[in-house]
């Protein structure tokens, strides 16, 4: 089960508050595959492909939610 922060500013929309929670799980996931291939159990390679489809997601997670 996931947690996240609270977003609390001035230009407060449902839409920011949704990206706000897809960042926080790309920061997250981020966070795991550094740590998985630090360890060893994944290679800098596949690191680098799963977090290249991250970012790939929270682009069109941000591109979807803001009409950019």
């Amino acid at each position: 089960m996931e947690t996240f922060s609270g977003y609390h500013g001035a230009d407060w929309t449902p839409e920011r508050l949704l990206f706000h929670q897809n960042l926080e799980q790309f920061a997250d996931r981020v966070g795991l595959i550094v740590g998985l291939q630090g360890n060893g159990k994944i290679t800098q390679d596949a690191a680098y492909d799963e977090i290249k489809k991250l970012w790939s997601l929270l682009r069109t997670s941000r591109s979807s939610l803001f009409d950019l």
